[in-house]
């Protein structure tokens, strides 16, 4: 059948690799996606930041880098780790829902009418849980293809954004947020799995 043809739209790879028939992999999709927040704020529930979420940016991490000077050469070796700050865009909403439990976070973090800070971390930070989903909805519940569990998160920066009399757009709140971890589930699955630590016999660069 012509059909059959679908089965070669992909990169052809040396027979003893894969099957000849083996098509294309079905991508994960960048509006199919949900992000929740565990402790923002103080109202509750925090479900209309989930619904009014407009764009989110999946972790990103950095390793240092060492390096070690050796005769003609160097060599370069995997520092310290660091997640980088992730940016969430949501929706201004009439009813003042958004607005009010962002305030609520940052005053958690900072009393701006007093000028008094929070006197720890636990006192302010959140927990952000991303999930791609497959695009089910009603009796069809989607299935999660993709969870991280962005642990440790505060505010790093806020942004109300501008207004504009020529645009016909929704007005939207920028968050940058920082945070200390972040595991993808379920275990095993990716950051965050049980790979054993590798120690020789003798340790080189």
């Amino acid at each position: 059948m012509a059909t059959s043809s679908l089965t070669k739209m992909t990169v052809p790879l040396a027979s003893d690799q894969s099957s000849p028939s083996q098509g294309l992999l079905m991508p994960k999709l960048k509006y199919r996606f949900r992000v929740t927040f565990v402790g923002f704020g103080v109202s509750q529930p925090t479900t209309e930041l989930t619904k009014q979420v407009k764009t989110f940016s999946r972790p990103s991490l950095q390793f240092e880098d060492i390096v070690l000077d050796v005769y003609n050469s160097k060599i370069h070796l995997a520092g310290k780790s660091a997640w980088q700050s992730l940016t969430c865009e949501l929706r201004d909403d009439a009813g003042g829902n958004v607005s009010r439990l962002v305030g609520e976070q940052l005053q958690k973090q900072m009393d701006f009418l007093e000028q008094s800070s929070a006197a720890s971390g636990i006192d302010y930070k959140f927990l952000t849980r991303f999930e791609v989903l497959d695009g089910g909805n009603g009796v069809n519940a989607p299935t999660v293809l993709e969870d991280w569990e962005i642990l440790g998160c505060y505010i790093q920066d806020c942004n109300w954004n501008d207004a504009d009399y020529s645009a016909s757009a929704d007005m939207t709140i920028t968050l940058t947020l920082m945070f200390d971890n972040a595991i993808q589930n379920p275990p095993g699955s990716g950051v965050g799995a049980v790979i054993a630590r590798t120690v020789n016999d003798v340790a080189t660069g």
